[in-house]
């Protein structure tokens, strides 16, 4: 186990066995290379994907099959073979999500792709039009949106 600091939950314990690297970063953050994976709930669908040496740097991460069952990432050969799968169904999917005027979105057209036993991922970039940067994903509760633009 490791302690990692974060500027939203204070130390965070994870098993460094499940830390995640993203070899070529994210977008926007190249340099950036290890994460963890934070649950935010027993139950929840959604998950902090906490940078290990950057306090301030966490995204909001869902596997956008709960929301959209048909969702399917066109990985290209060198994409799978980068990663070590055979196939795409051997991978975690999950997809950076944004809160915009009380809808929670994710950015379909960059899913991140993890292979679930080496922990390595990668962010596709994808060119299929049908999937925005900004997809719908769920409505917010009005009371939540109130709180959230209250405290901002």
């Amino acid at each position: 186990m490791m302690t990692i600091e974060t500027t939203r939950f204070g130390q965070v314990e994870v098993d460094e066995a499940k830390l995640i690297v993203f070899p070529r970063g994210l977008l926007g953050f190249p340099l950036q290379k290890h994460y963890a994976l934070v649950q935010t709930g027993a139950n929840s669908a959604f998950y902090w994907l906490q940078a290990v040496d950057r306090p301030e740097l966490a995204f909001v991460v869902t596997d956008p099959r709960l929301f959209l069952a048909d969702y399917k990432v066109p990985a290209k050969g060198e994409d799978l073979k980068q990663l070590d799968l055979e196939g795409a169904d051997e991978a975690q999917l999950f997809v950076i999500v944004n809160k915009v005027e009380g809808v929670l979105t994710g950015n379909l057209q960059g899913p991140l792709v993890i292979n679930a036993t080496t922990r390595v991922g990668k962010q596709l970039v994808l060119s299929d039009k049908r999937y925005s940067t900004r997809y719908p994903l769920m409505q917010l509760p009005a009371a939540t949106i109130a709180v959230a633009s209250l405290s901002a």
